[in-house]
């Protein structure tokens, strides 16, 4: 990188404020440092009480530029916030795997649907007294067939001066494969990115923060190559936070988060901003 290269402005949303209250402290930690410029919270979640609002408010209002939008729940272990919401399992939503298979098989009603995200950004405009910024999806459930639909025509009634994430690196399908989860965000955030332009609902133009985070890689590195390539306006995803029995009960997502949050949280990561010719929005 050279100084001659133009300044990249991007987002850097944590996602799951509400998961847990040792994930929220993170997350309102580095909104405060201005380590990151967004976070998406889960209404659904377990860790959203007032305190826990009121403090991410506090958060926010040191970092003024910083956009809290809604993080939209369709899988497991969570609720639904309707009451005749199907199908479920067990009360909840279905698991990962099956939501995604019933959506591409088409067995899912889009009118249901539709009524779950509308009654989940209700929620949001009552605890954060206005409406998202932004809105997203926790696993990437906006982007899945029958409910990509439900939850654009959600966003343009009910929210529509919020911007919504695509999950797609814009980039041919055959050049780059990376991870097959990227591969799969990729497909999937293709038509996607047509409904949202065809209903003239803004998004991001590029998107970076999928990996395996099973395999606990060094986040710095990949921190470097989520940035390369990412256009001025793209988002990268991260899931900082401390880890907790409530995270431990809900998400399999755990210590790699608090690696999440060191490298964010230290010396390092603005040095790479720097080389890299990106900051912040």
């Amino acid at each position: 990188m050279t100084d001659a290269e133009p300044l990249r402005r991007i987002w850097l949303c944590a996602d799951d404020y509400g998961i847990s209250p040792g994930v929220n402290r993170g997350i309102r930690e580095l909104i405060e440092r201005r380590r990151i410029n967004a976070t998406s919270v889960m209404v659904t979640g377990p860790a959203v009480g007032r305190d826990e609002i009121d403090a991410l408010k506090s958060a926010t209002a040191t970092n003024p530029h910083c956009a809290v939008g809604l993080h939209a729940v369709l899988t497991a272990p969570f609720h639904p916030l309707t009451m005749h919401f199907k199908p479920l399992d067990g009360g909840l939503f279905l698991p990962l795997a099956k939501m995604l298979r019933t959506s591409l098989l088409a067995r899912l009603d889009r009118e249901i649907i539709h009524a779950e995200f509308v009654a989940q950004i209700s929620a949001f405009i009552a605890l954060m007294g206005r409406a998202p910024d932004y809105v997203d999806g926790h696993q990437h459930v906006q982007v899945f067939p029958q409910v990509r639909d439900a939850f654009l025509a959600a966003v343009k009634s009910h929210a529509p001066n919020a911007w919504v994430r695509q999950c797609g690196r814009n980039r041919p399908l055959l050049q780059g494969l990376g991870t097959p989860k990227a591969l799969v965000l990729d497909v999937l955030s293709r038509q996607f990115r047509r409904k949202a332009a065809r209903a003239a609902i803004a998004f991001n133009p590029g998107f970076a923060g999928a990996y395996d985070f099973t395999t606990q890689p060094e986040f710095g590195a990949l921190m470097q190559s989520f940035l390369e390539g990412l256009p001025d306006g793209g988002l990268v995803m991260c899931h900082p936070g401390f880890v907790d029995d409530v995270l431990v009960s809900l998400d399999p997502l755990t210590d790699q988060r608090e690696r999440e949050y060191a490298y964010l949280a230290g010396d390092d990561f603005p040095t790479l901003l720097a080389h890299s010719r990106v900051a912040l929005r």
